[in-house]
């Protein structure tokens, strides 16, 4: 299944309190448990004003569908062609 970086840009991201990381995080969960199976939230990295997602779905229109639902932005979709970490360097 291909897997998809999200930017959404948020202002102020990186100063979002543990409460309003909680709110989106269960606000993203529910559209998601709508959603089925197909489509799953890996983990998100916030910095100071955006938050990159990192998800499993079947094609980037599913990532936009939860966006839409959410009320999440997602400026930009990119999908996942390839990973390396310093053990592709061995």
């Amino acid at each position: 299944m291909p897997k998809y970086v999200i930017e959404r840009e948020i202002p102020n991201a990186g100063k979002l309190s543990a409460q309003e990381l909680k709110a989106i995080s269960q606000k993203s969960c529910g559209v998601l448990s709508g959603m089925g199976p197909q489509i799953q939230w890996l983990q998100s990295y916030v910095t100071g004003d955006k938050i990159y997602c990192v998800y499993i779905a079947p094609n980037e229109s599913m990532v936009r569908e939860h966006a839409r639902q959410g009320g999440f932005p997602a400026n930009r979709v990119a999908e996942v062609k390839t990973v390396i970490d310093p053990t592709t360097a061995e």
